[in-house]
């Protein structure tokens, strides 16, 4: 039978090249967040290093059925002093990545967008969804669906960028951004797609490098090349999108979901724009997704040594 996710297994193969990423994995204390950790470790793709309350890690562990011994432990009170101390081991240098435990997005993201003392960089953090669609010929990065919640024009630009970083990480032969709104014609009464002409008009200047740009493009016209022909629509972009970039966290929420729940695609998700990548699971995500997502830091440490894009984040 086909693999029903094949664009993951070509990235997870991908990275078996790389020596494990050293992973702080924060606050572990669910055996759904055990299970992640040590399965990537199992696959060969992290090396985690556990941080929270010992005796819960303990617990989780006896419940989930693994054996946390070979790894790396630090002890800590609580889910807070979790996201601190694995947000100080980024800065020291000491692991190459943070993956959300059990613990709240919120609680993890508050640690590492503090001001003195976080892993802010020049970017704005953001987030990007790879998605896995079953019959879709490459993978579909997505963003923003899950940070930024009515990001700015001046927000997008690093939303978009980021994007970019990522697909270029991948080593997609051609990063081609599609710009979402409700509509492809450029409506002043629609902001979102005042938003894509600007941000077009910045890629034309070099204020967005390393792809080239569409939109306002409507999500049919964006990923089918039919539609995007009957429209007229004239771009090399139009009908073979594979970064979507949407206008704000409810759109790209509501499409990451539709396509999981409706085409049954897989999500991994990463948060870029920090020190260093931040892996955000779910309790809902798949093996597949999971080992993808920690696949996805993997391939972002790799481009960033190898100066293939701008910043890690």
């Amino acid at each position: 039978m086909p693999s029903a996710h094949p664009h993951y297994d070509r990235l997870i193969d991908a990275v078996r090249q790389f020596p494990p990423l050293r992973v702080a994995v924060v606050h572990p204390c669910s055996d759904v967040a055990v299970h992640a950790a040590v399965d990537a470790a199992q696959q060969g793709l992290i090396q985690p290093v556990l941080v929270g309350p010992l005796a819960k890690m303990a617990e989780a562990a006896a419940r989930a059925g693994v054996d946390l011994s070979p790894y790396e432990q630090h002890d800590v009170p609580h889910s807070h002093a979790a996201a601190d101390l694995a947000v100080q081991l980024a800065l020291r240098g000491q692991v190459d990545a943070l993956m959300k435990g059990s613990l709240h997005t919120d609680e993890l993201m508050g640690a590492v967008v503090r001001r003195d003392g976080g892993l802010r960089t020049s970017r704005r953090i953001s987030h990007c969804f790879v998605m896995d669609v079953p019959g879709h010929p490459h993978p579909l990065i997505i963003s923003d669906a899950a940070i930024n919640i009515a990001p700015t024009l001046e927000e997008k630009v690093d939303i978009v960028q980021n994007a970019i970083d990522l697909a270029h990480a991948l080593r997609l032969p051609e990063v081609r951004v599609a710009l979402l709104s409700s509509m492809e014609t450029v409506n002043p009464k629609v902001p979102s797609t005042l938003e894509a002409a600007a941000l077009c008009k910045m890629a034309d200047r070099g204020q967005i490098t390393g792809a080239v740009l569409d939109g306002p493009l409507a999500m049919d016209n964006a990923i089918d090349p039919e539609a995007a022909r009957i429209k007229g629509i004239v771009s090399p972009v139009a009908g073979q999108a594979n970064v979507l970039i949407v206008p704000d966290l409810d759109a790209g929420n509501m499409l990451a979901k539709s396509l999981s729940f409706l085409a049954h695609a897989y999500a991994a998700g990463v948060v870029l724009g920090a020190k260093v990548p931040i892996i955000l699971t779910s309790r809902a995500d798949s093996q597949a997704a999971r080992l993808a997502s920690c696949a996805l830091a993997s391939m972002l440490v790799a481009a960033g040594r190898d100066g293939r894009i701008k910043a890690v984040g």
